[in-house]
């Protein structure tokens, strides 16, 4: 059971990460991940979570993210693989769907514009 100031939610296991495709010349980008250390449970939503519980973890989670040396890169990860759960560098499942739809109208857009000139 994770605890949380003034709640307590049941965390359901992690799904095992998958590794990303690329790597830098210091090593794969998830072995800097702040998320790696002690607070993984804080991504993967439990079975029937409570709303309220559900945006509180978020918001945890984001919180995590937003002091990861590599977010961006785990973001990237979550967009290209495309991650179906949890929160992934800051956004969470529903958010990266958002992030994607509009990556592929813009995509649409430039094709259309490349098109006519």
């Amino acid at each position: 059971m994770l605890q949380l100031p003034h709640q307590s939610l049941q965390v359901a296991a992690v799904p095992a990460q998958r590794t990303a495709a690329r790597e830098d010349q210091d090593g794969p980008w998830h072995t800097e991940a702040v998320c790696r250390r002690d607070e993984a449970g804080l991504f993967f939503a439990p079975s029937k979570e409570p709303t309220a519980a559900r945006l509180s973890r978020e918001d945890a989670a984001k919180r995590v993210c937003a002091r990861c040396p590599v977010m961006v890169e785990c973001r990237e990860h979550a967009l290209l693989q495309p991650e179906p759960y949890g929160v992934w560098g800051g956004l969470t499942a529903a958010e990266r769907r958002v992030v994607l739809a509009r990556r592929r109208r813009r995509e649409m857009e430039l094709k259309k514009s490349a098109s006519a000139a």
